[in-house]
C-alpha cells in the first residue's frame, strides 16, 4: 500500500501530499492519490489553457459525493510561488466608496495545479479572460444544457447546429465536454469585445436556433436541465462567472468524469458516452490525438457586431 503522505517535487517546489489513500470515489475506487497524479500527468495540455485565466476552486474536505465549496480567492496561506490576479468586486452598491479587491489564484504551473489539488481542490473552473485584462474576455461560451428528459444525442444534435450557425457567421468554434451531459462550445477572440456585447451575442445566437429549431433548442430563463430540450446558457459571459476547465475532473458520479476536449467527427458521428471520459480514457485520448482543445488557443476572431 502506499504511503498516506509523501513529499512530491514538482517544478523546484517540495509539495507535502497527505491523506493519499483517501477514497474519493468509494465505487470507482479511486484515491486521492489517482487524482492528483492524473492532474500531474495532464498538466502539460492542461496548463495552456488555465494560464493567466482566474480560477475557481470546488473544494471538497473528504469524498467527491459529500460536502464541498466554491473559493474564489488565493488562499492566504498559499505559497508565494501560486500566482494570483486582483479583481474588484462589483456589488452593485452605489453608496459603497470603493469596491472591495480580491485576489484570485492563477494556476499557471503544475505545481500550482497540485498544491491546490493536494488542499481537496476536485474541480477547477476558469473565467473566460486573462489577466490582467480581467475585463475583456477572449472566449464566447455556450453552454448547452439538456434537460431531464433528453439524451446525450439530442445535445449533439444541437451542437452541431449551432457549430453550423456560427461557420455561416464566419465564427470556428471548439467543443467539450462539461464533465457530465452538458457540452460547451467556445469561439476564441481577440480580447477587444466587453463581456456584455459578448453575453448579447451568444444570446442572439441561442434565440436565433430556438427559432430554427423549436423541438430541439431553448433560450435559458432561470434554471437550466429542465424540460425536453437542449437550452443554450448564455450567462456564463458575464465577469466572474466561470465554466469547468479542459481536463478538469468533475464530481457527483459515481465515477470521475473529465471535461474533456472532442473533435466535431466525434460529435457528428455520435458515439461519445460521457460516462467513457475518465481520467485514465483522457489520458490515453491525449496520447492519441493530442489536445484537440490546442487551436483554441491561437484563434483571434471577432465578433460580427452590427453597426
Amino acid at each position: 500500500m502506499n504511503p498516506a503522505s509523501a513529499v512530491w517535487q514538482v517544478e523546484g517546489h517540495a509539495i507535502p501530499v497527505i491523506h493519499l489513500e483517501k477514497l474519493f470515489w468509494t465505487e470507482a475506487g479511486f484515491t486521492k492519490q489517482d487524482m492528483l497524479r492524473y492532474y500531474l500527468r495532464i498538466a502539460l495540455v492542461a496548463l495552456p489553457h488555465f494560464r493567466d485565466r482566474p480560477v475557481t476552486l470546488r473544494v471538497f474536505p473528504e469524498v467527491a459525493s459529500g460536502a464541498s465549496f466554491y473559493q474564489r480567492e488565493r488562499p492566504r496561506y498559499a505559497p508565494s510561488w501560486l500566482a494570483g490576479a486582483v479583481y474588484h468586486l462589483r456589488t452593485g452598491d452605489s453608496s459603497a466608496t470603493a469596491p472591495r479587491a480580491i485576489t484570485t489564484p492563477l494556476i499557471n504551473g503544475a505545481a500550482s495545479l497540485i498544491w491546490l489539488a493536494n488542499g481537496g481542490c476536485v474541480e477547477f473552473h476558469l473565467w473566460s479572460a486573462r489577466a490582467p485584462h480581467l475585463d475583456l474576455p477572449d472566449q464566447a461560451i455556450s453552454d448547452l444544457d439538456p434537460g431531464e428528459n433528453v439524451p446525450f444525442s439530442k445535445v449533439l444534435e444541437a451542437g452541431l447546429r449551432l457549430r453550423e450557425y456560427l461557420e455561416r457567421q464566419g465564427i470556428a468554434s471548439y467543443v467539450k465536454t462539461s464533465g457530465g451531459q452538458d457540452l460547451h462550445i467556445y469561439a476564441p477572440l481577440a480580447p477587444v469585445h466587453t463581456y456584455l456585447d459578448v453575453r448579447r451575442w451568444v444570446k442572439d445566437a441561442a434565440q436565433q436556433l430556438a427559432a430554427d429549431y423549436p423541438a430541439l433548442v431553448a433560450v435559458a430563463r432561470g434554471a437550466t436541465h429542465r424540460g425536453d430540450n437542449v437550452t443554450i446558457d448564455y450567462a456564463q459571459n458575464s465577469i466572474g462567472r466561470n465554466t469547468a476547465a479542459p481536463y478538469t475532473i468533475r464530481a457527483g458520479a459515481s465515477n470521475p468524469w473529465v471535461s474533456t476536449s472532442l473533435s466535431w467527427d466525434e460529435i457528428a458521428a455520435g458515439s461519445i458516452r460521457p460516462d467513457d471520459l475518465t481520467p485514465d480514457g483522457v489520458l490515453e485520448r491525449v496520447q492519441r490525438y493530442g489536445d484537440l482543445f490546442a487551436p483554441a488557443l491561437l484563434a483571434n476572431q471577432r465578433l460580427p457586431m452590427p453597426h
